[in-house]
């Protein structure tokens, strides 16, 4: 156990799970956007819907969308920083029939108008999943350079990536697959020990098959 284990997150506000983990699943969603943020729907469901006010999970999740990081002093200030900034935003309330209680659902469209829709859990301590992304199983932690491909559910396209990855030296720490129906739509997630190039990611975008890819980056790409 290390001391973060104990002492938990370096943050800014009174709950590791309601602030810092709020943060954390808006950071997250606006870097696999992959662009500038220009409007935000915030869905919250359970506890995060329930005493969000409270905790200030709502300027959270919004000034994670905007960029910042748990510790970041202009949290409270995230809404006028986002009027500032010409970022539209509405918050609401998550239809989900079963949820982690701590639970936000972020519906972000980037300034080319590209969409994104991101089911984020914040776990504790700061800890985050995302649990879906366009509405298909992800399950990822933000821990790990990510691709995440949704593809036509056909033979070839785990080897064409993976085969890809293993051209540029990326090793794999993790891949899960998921597929709403025989023969339909498909999805991917790889959590790598190294960051994908751009350029590899845009040749997934376009292989046969692929219907869209996503990336998340540890490091600054937008």
């Amino acid at each position: 156990m290390g001391i973060f284990d104990i002492i938990g997150p370096v943050m800014v506000g009174p709950s590791s799970s309601h602030t810092a983990g709020a943060v954390r699943i808006g950071f997250v969603s606006r870097k696999m956007l992959g662009e500038p943020v220009q409007s935000a729907q915030i869905d919250l469901y359970g506890s995060f819907l329930a005493t969000g006010n409270g905790h200030g999970t709502r300027n959270a999740l919004l000034a994670g969308i905007l960029g910042m990081l748990p510790d970041d002093e202009r949290i409270p200030q995230s809404p006028s920083i986002a009027a500032d900034q010409k970022i539209s935003f509405t918050f609401g309330t998550a239809d989900l029939r079963s949820g982690h209680p701590n639970t936000a659902v972020l519906t972000l469209t980037g300034v080319s108008g590209r969409v994104l829709r991101v089911t984020g859990e914040s776990v504790g301590g700061g800890l985050i999943n995302i649990a879906s992304v366009d509405g298909l199983p992800a399950n990822i932690t933000g821990e790990y350079p990510t691709l995440i491909v949704h593809n036509l559910d056909q033979p070839g396209h785990v080897a064409e990536v993976t085969s890809m990855l293993s051209h540029k030296s990326v090793n794999i720490a993790a891949m899960r697959l998921y597929r709403a129906a025989r023969g339909g739509h498909a999805v991917m997630i790889l959590e790598c020990d190294q960051e994908i190039p751009a350029e590899s990611v845009a040749w997934v975008e376009h292989l046969e098959g692929v219907e869209k890819v996503t990336y998340f980056s540890t490091e600054d790409r937008i």
